[in-house]
């Protein structure tokens, strides 16, 4: 017997206790007409009348409350309900008195299902009809006798109503009670809701407080290269170019002359968009697939050395910061095969793997010891001799991959290669800040 009901019962809403409205009414009129029967010895037919009457009441129970618990919900029904019960009672009263112990039911019912202020008339008419009961012995033909019987109707109604008064104000604290702790915590929950808004700010501030940070410090690296390198190299470019028109370059120099040229100005390039914030040129136009490729060809042509390059899985977009991650590993790791491997074929493989992209760039040139990179003797972490720079190519290659948590590799023994592979978690585009 569960469920929601109206506030007539109680502040909380609850369903009346089910054996007080549905056992101890029927416990009572069972109780009265056993002791009628057993006790009195009543040998007219009053009996008979008396026992329908009390059949009366038991159907009227059990046909409109017991049976019918969706009514309890109904103030109208309940108030028809209680307005029967008590009008068989009284006339169970006064056919015999020894029914006034039957008025407990009308009681219960009256303070558990009917509401207020419709309660308080169905507890007085019970009390007049349990008040006449208790006066039944009272004479009432003599003046006193009849002041007794009002008395004690009157006593019965007015402490009945004023208890039902004072639980109708317990119940109302209590209703306050609980209303004020359903305001609470909507509060509480606009409170927490509130707090999480503030966090999402605070944290959206501190990313735009770090990347002002980032753009201060950007914004003093592109002062500090323009004034140094960047003026370096113009210099140098214009040295370059001042030679050409003093001096015809031989044939076998060309070549090479050509190069260093075409390497110092994509140099310049770079470095400016680099603290500029900007992607490298062949990301700009492109994914990263042919970006990689672009790269390649473009050194395959400047060393004379073919480069094969493939692509594996599904191509998808990545978050701009392991594009460029990959592409400089990439280019950095083909300057160290350049410099140190002496190879006679070079591989790229560019590998979409399900939640990670792969870069791999293997030679078949000299090879080294890569435990000797822990110990600082190695060079670039590439093919060839340790070289003076103490692996610092090495470093930036595994910091640009560390700072995605991912993860380099370096495979490489004295004679048979070297294989480095960088593993980076996929970020789609637009979701890293």
């Amino acid at each position: 017997m569960n469920g929601q009901t109206p506030g007539s019962w109680t502040a909380a809403q609850e369903r009346p206790p089910f054996l007080l409205v549905t056992v101890v009414p029927y416990a009572l009129l069972a109780a009265v007409v056993v002791f009628k029967v057993v006790v009195e010895h009543p040998a007219d037919d009053s009996l008979l009348v008396d026992l329908g009457l009390c059949g009366v009441a038991a159907g009227w129970m059990l046909a409109v409350f017991t049976l019918r618990p969706g009514w309890w919900e109904r103030p109208a029904i309940m108030g028809v309900f209680l307005t029967g019960l008590v009008t068989i009672t009284a006339v169970l009263v006064v056919r015999d008195p020894l029914f006034g112990l039957f008025t407990p039911a009308p009681y219960i019912y009256a303070f558990t299902v009917v509401r207020w202020p419709w309660r308080l008339p169905g507890v007085a008419a019970t009390a007049v009809v349990a008040g006449t009961a208790q006066a039944s012995d009272v004479p009432k033909t003599t003046a006193l006798g009849l002041t007794i019987s009002v008395i004690i109707v009157a006593v019965n109604v007015v402490m009945m109503c004023c208890t039902a008064w004072v639980l109708h104000i317990a119940e109302k604290e209590r209703e306050q009670r609980l209303q004020a702790f359903a305001e609470l915590s909507r509060t509480n929950r606009l409170l927490e809701a509130t707090l999480a808004e503030n966090a999402g700010l605070h944290a959206q501030l501190l990313a735009q407080a770090r990347e002002a940070g980032i753009l201060d410090e950007r914004r003093r690296m592109a002062r500090e290269i323009h004034d140094t390198l960047a003026q370096g190299l113009t210099g140098i470019i214009t040295q370059l170019q001042a030679a050409e028109q003093l001096h015809e370059v031989p044939e076998r120099w060309r070549r090479p002359f050509e190069a260093v040229k075409t390497l110092a100005r994509e140099s310049l390039s770079e470095a400016r968009r680099s603290v500029d914030a900007l992607r490298p040129e062949p990301l700009e136009t492109g994914r990263l697939s042919d970006a990689l490729t672009d790269v390649v060809d473009r050194w395959s042509v400047l060393h004379g050395l073919a480069v094969q390059v493939t692509t594996t899985g599904t191509v998808r977009p990545m978050a701009p910061e392991t594009e460029f991650a990959l592409l400089r590993t990439a280019q950095e790791a083909l300057a160290n095969v350049a410099k140190h491997a002496g190879a006679t074929r070079v591989g790229v493989t560019l590998s979409y793997l399900e939640s990670e992209v792969a870069l791999d760039v293997r030679d078949d040139g000299r090879g080294f010891d890569p435990e000797g990179l822990d110990a600082g003797t190695a060079g670039d972490g590439t093919s060839g001799p340790p070289s003076r720079d103490g692996g610092f190519g090495l470093s930036i290659m595994r910091q640009r991959v560390e700072a995605l948590s991912g993860s380099l590799r370096i495979e490489s023994e004295p004679g048979a290669g070297t294989g480095i592979s960088a593993c980076v978690p996929i970020v789609p585009a637009g979701s890293r800040t």
